[in-house]
C-alpha cells in the first residue's frame, strides 16, 4: 500500500482503525475568558486615557478576541487512518470527513484478506495538511510534517 511517498506492504499492516481528533471546546473558552478578563483590565485603563481613541482600539481587540474563539470552535473534526505496522503505530492520512476514512479502512482490510486483488487508486479529497507533533511527558519527541496528500494504493 503506498501514501504519497510512503510504502506499507500489507502483510506488515496488523492493525487498521481510525482516530478522531476535536477541538476542545472547554479550553477555547477558557483561554477567551482568561484573555478577555485580562484585556478588559489594561483596555479600561487605555480607554480611560486615551478616551475616544483609547475606547476604539479597546473594542478592536475585543472584537479580535471573539473571532478568534468563533474560529476555534468552527474547526472541524478530524479523522485519521491509524496503522499499526510491526508494532509500531502510525497515523498515515487526515481527513475532515470521516466517510473516507472509513473506506480506506474498508479497502485496507479487504486487501489485506485477498492481496491478489487489482490494484485500486482512491484519492482523498479531503486530506488535511501540516505538521504532526508528539509530546510525550515535559519533553518534546519530535516533529513531523505530512503533507497528508497523494494516491492510496491497496
Amino acid at each position: 500500500m503506498w501514501v504519497g511517498g510512503e510504502a506499507y506492504p500489507l502483510r506488515n499492516i496488523s492493525h487498521v482503525g481510525q482516530r478522531r481528533l476535536a477541538v476542545d471546546q472547554g479550553a477555547a473558552w477558557k483561554t477567551f475568558i482568561l484573555r478577555t478578563i485580562g484585556w478588559l483590565i489594561v483596555g479600561g485603563i487605555i480607554a480611560a486615557v486615551g478616551d475616544t481613541v483609547g475606547t476604539l482600539v479597546l473594542l478592536a481587540v475585543e472584537g479580535l478576541l471573539i473571532w478568534r474563539l468563533v474560529a476555534a470552535l468552527q474547526k472541524p473534526p478530524l479523522y485519521g487512518l491509524v496503522l499499526n505496522t510491526s508494532g509500531t503505530q502510525r497515523e498515515a492520512i487526515w481527513s475532515t470527513r470521516q466517510e473516507e476514512i472509513q473506506q480506506l479502512i474498508y479497502e485496507i482490510t479487504k486487501a489485506i484478506g485477498n492481496p491478489e486483488v487489482a490494484q485500486i487508486v482512491i484519492n482523498v479529497e479531503h486530506a488535511v495538511h501540516g505538521d504532526l507533533i508528539k509530546q510525550y511527558g515535559p519533553g518534546s519527541i519530535g516533529k513531523a510534517h505530512h503533507s497528508g496528500s497523494g494516491d492510496i494504493r491497496t
